[in-house]
């Protein structure tokens, strides 16, 4: 009877808990292999199985104190979609003949073949390293015969000098956490800052354990050498955060309107504010934004290259000779530098090549390219600054780091209080518009006084579309006619971008597909005259915009401009929307009907507003005897939008969708 009340108590222990059996590298089950999809998310390409990081310290009395992770990774493939996800790119820094490290990389595919599981050892030839810049090494890791339903399974090590630099714990990610297991053990000299991102939160249990370090004095004999005297061994506390979580749901990247969807997964960054050991005076790692920002800027490959100047100033000087006041002068020194030097893609802080190089080849970074473009405007007498910014793959900085910064562009101050942002990188912006990639919140303007203070990056003013058509039905399946496009600022600036270089008829081709039209004729002008209109002439004809039932003809009133889904389809958002910019979208539509035909149905006027004045909506179809007149304007007043108002932005492009897809009637008269 005892026996059996303690087996009824052990299945009761298990129905609560949980099974606790630890997951071993390199053994899988066949269930796990034939699993056709997740249990919890049918939607996901693939998902961790396991998601393991143990993160430490060593001590070593020739380095000091190391740091140490060790990862195992495990994720179950469903579907081609996901294929990438056996691909690794694990980043190594080196600086001042210290270096990041990487050791005992382990790995095995597995797959089902022929009633069995098999697995495929990752080799050598399946890894390579990729030189991202001169301190920074990419390990690059491609897992074999990887197929639908493949498990892959990685383990590795890695060992870091830089004391400082603990990863970023991150708890979600664009695929489901079946199981998290994360442990972040320090040594109490360690004082850390914590700080937690995005809206998903795994508690912490903490706890400390006992150990002890081996410490050897040194001493120097009289002629200056380094000699070993006595050891010892010194006890200590580690300070231990677990991090334990089942059934993590993914937050996946296909959210519309988001520059980085990594911000907002659910994660926690540690940040090492200072180390004392014992005896010994506090040494401070965390600082402050005005710190980081006087640090740069006393970097040579930063404010050295501010002060170099003699390698244009025979260009200088010529394109300044034509320049009546300080924004000609702005304008001239901004066209200069953007028709010398080309951006190669790199994002720092600090100049690559360096600027009179950069210059000389016509190729630089986005430092080695804004910093001569600063260096400039300062030697035309103008107030200019660096303004050190977060590109949006680099996300919002937490805390105030060196590498919470990775671009630069250029800021002036005018005597009218005025100021313009500048980004030579971008051969179609113009002065404060800056590329979608630097419109991250703010950047921080740094002056030669080593003062420095935050700056917002997005701008007030309204980029716009202005869509002017006028069609003829021909007969009851056809349609003909012009339609005349107008963009300013951030649409001009995305359809250069897009355009500028394809050929004419390779362009005509592109607007065919992207309207769903034929192209008779097609122009555009001010394709590079960057502070003009960009507009375009289109004569087409379509029949694809009519539909035909019982005699009667069915006619969208946007025609091929119809928003035909709402781009929100999540339930809730936690995070901002983001526009970008400021938009407008006008349409005004000019519709002819044909001969022996009458209106018998257009859509009524609808005027909605989102709340807080954020954005509207205006709609409004008139019919007269020879044709109906349409027009719409869409209006978003804020770059970004909080997710307070997700479902009230939610709802209001439901309603433009519904409005927009309701058909204009014409009946046979």
């Amino acid at each position: 009877m005892r026996n059996k009340l303690m087996m009824l108590l052990c299945l009761v222990a298990v129905a609560k808990h949980g099974f606790t059996q630890e997951i071993k590298f390199g053994k899988v089950s066949k269930e796990e292999v034939l699993q056709k999809s997740h249990e919890k998310d049918s939607t996901a390409n693939a998902a961790f199985l396991f998601n393991k990081r143990r993160t430490h310290y060593r001590y070593s009395n020739s380095e000091g104190f190391y740091l140490i992770n060790e990862i195992h990774k495990r994720i179950k493939i469903y579907n081609k979609e996901a294929l990438d996800k056996a691909n690794f790119r694990i980043m190594l820094f080196s600086a001042s003949g210290n270096r990041e490290k990487i050791k005992s990389i382990k790995g095995y595919t597995f797959n089902y073949l022929d009633d069995k599981v098999t697995k495929v050892k990752l080799k050598k030839e399946h890894r390579f390293n990729e030189e991202i810049t001169d301190n920074l090494t990419a390990v690059k890791i491609a897992f074999p015969e990887v197929k639908e339903g493949s498990i892959i399974d990685l383990k590795y090590t890695t060992t870091s000098p830089y004391i400082s630099n603990i990863d970023p714990v991150q708890f979600q990610y664009d695929i489901p956490v079946n199981k998290l297991e994360v442990t972040i053990e320090a040594p109490e000299y360690f004082n850390f800052k914590k700080a937690s991102k995005g809206y998903y939160s795994v508690p912490v249990t903490k706890s400390t354990r006992n150990g002890t370090i081996h410490l050897v004095q040194e001493y120097k004999d009289e002629f200056g050498l380094t000699k070993r005297g006595s050891s010892y061994d010194q006890d200590l506390k580690f300070n231990i955060d677990k991090f334990n979580a089942s059934n993590i749901p993914a937050l996946k990247d296909d959210e519309p309107f988001v520059a980085n969807i990594a911000n907002y997964r659910g994660g926690i960054k540690y940040e090492l504010s200072y180390v004392k050991y014992p005896n010994g005076s506090p040494r401070f790692y965390a600082t402050t934004w005005e710190d980081v920002s006087k640090r740069i800027y006393k970097y040579k490959s930063f404010g050295g290259e501010l002060e170099k100047s003699g390698y244009y100033k025979k260009d200088l000087a010529t394109v300044l000779s034509a320049a009546t006041n300080d924004y000609e002068k702005a304008g001239a020194i901004f066209q200069l530098v953007k028709s010398k030097v080309k951006w190669n893609g790199n994002y720092r802080t600090t100049a690559e090549f360096g600027v009179k190089k950069a210059y000389k080849e016509g190729v630089g970074n986005v430092a080695d390219i804004n910093l001569m473009l600063t260096s400039m405007l300062r030697s035309a007498g103008l107030n200019a600054n660096p303004v050190l910014v977060s590109s949006r793959s680099n996300g919002i900085p937490v805390f105030p780091t060196i590498d919470g910064f990775n671009y630069v562009i250029s800021m002036i101050e005018f005597s009218d209080g005025k100021y313009v942002l500048l980004d030579a990188t971008e051969p179609y912006s113009i002065p404060n518009l800056l590329p979608i990639r630097a419109l991250n919140w703010n950047g921080r303007k740094v002056t030669r006084a080593g003062a420095s203070s935050w700056v917002k990056l997005t701008s007030s003013t309204h980029s716009t579309r202005e869509n002017n058509i006028k069609v003829k039905i021909e007969d009851e399946s056809e349609l003909s006619g012009y339609i005349m496009q107008n963009s300013t600022r951030f649409d001009a600036l995305l359809d250069r971008k897009r355009f500028n270089h394809i050929q004419h008829e390779d362009l005509i081709s592109k607007f065919e597909e992207l309207y769903d039209i034929e192209i008779e004729e097609f122009k555009s002008r001010n394709e590079k005259n960057l502070g003009k209109k960009l507009s375009r002439m289109i004569k087409f004809s379509s029949d694809n915009l009519i539909e035909e039932v019982n005699s009667k003809l069915y006619i969208n009133p946007l025609l091929f401009l119809t928003l035909k889904e709402n781009p929100f389809k999540s339930e809730d958002r936690k995070f901002p929307i983001e526009f970008a910019t400021p938009r407008k979208i006008k349409n005004n539509i000019s519709i002819q009907i044909p001969e022996g035909y009458q209106v018998e149905f257009v859509p009524e006027q609808l005027a909605i507003g989102l709340p807080e004045k954020l954005g509207l909506f205006k709609f409004k179809a008139t019919a007269t005897e020879k044709g109906v007149q349409i027009s719409s304007i869409l209006q978003l007043n804020q770059a970004m939008i909080s997710p307070v108002y997700y479902q009230a932005t939610k709802e209001f492009y439901k309603q433009i969708v519904a409005k927009q897809m309701e058909k204009i009637v014409l009946s046979k008269k």
